[in-house]
């Protein structure tokens, strides 16, 4: 028997919902907007629900309302800041690993390419995911991972000397 969209979109929000809340953190740089941004995205999603047609995608789905709810509520309180420089690196140090040398290369990255890794690597989404998620087209996705890549591998080697 097949569990009902709506089961299937609370459980996800239960299993996901410290990734969520880094998600929504990594942008509002505030505990209680993030909280918000995360009730709101969950709202919206919950009212959107008869609009997913992929049910398999709902994780890029919802990432997507997440990231355009946060982009909105700092729009409206007028701190537009896409994922912070330090921001970043503070979400990344809340992941579970614990390689120093990885974060403090990751905080060097420019924005741009720091959000595509952090996406791709540490919510474990796939490339096209990110693509959309981030309103880029796939090829410049791609482009920026194999640049941020490269930078990083050039930046631990000089770590390792």
């Amino acid at each position: 028997m097949m569990e009902p969209l709506e089961d299937k979109f609370i459980t996800f929000i239960r299993t996901q919902q410290q990734a969520l809340y880094r998600l929504a953190y990594s942008y509002t740089k505030n505990e209680q907007d993030a909280l918000d941004v995360l009730q709101d995205s969950i709202q919206k999603g919950w009212l959107a629900l008869e609009r997913l047609t992929k049910h398999e995608q709902m994780k890029s789905w919802f990432y997507t309302i997440l990231v355009r709810t946060a982009i909105d509520f700092l729009r409206k309180h007028k701190r537009f800041e896409l994922i912070g420089d330090d921001v970043l690196l503070q979400l990344c140090e809340q992941d579970t690993y614990d390689n120093f040398d990885l974060q403090q290369a990751l905080y060097h990255l420019p924005l741009q390419l720091r959000e595509v890794v952090v996406l791709r690597y540490f919510e474990d989404l796939k490339l096209e995911d990110v693509a959309h998620i981030l309103a880029i087209p796939l090829s410049t996705a791609k482009s920026r991972l194999y640049k941020a890549l490269k930078l990083l591998k050039i930046e631990l080697e000089m770590e390792e000397n």
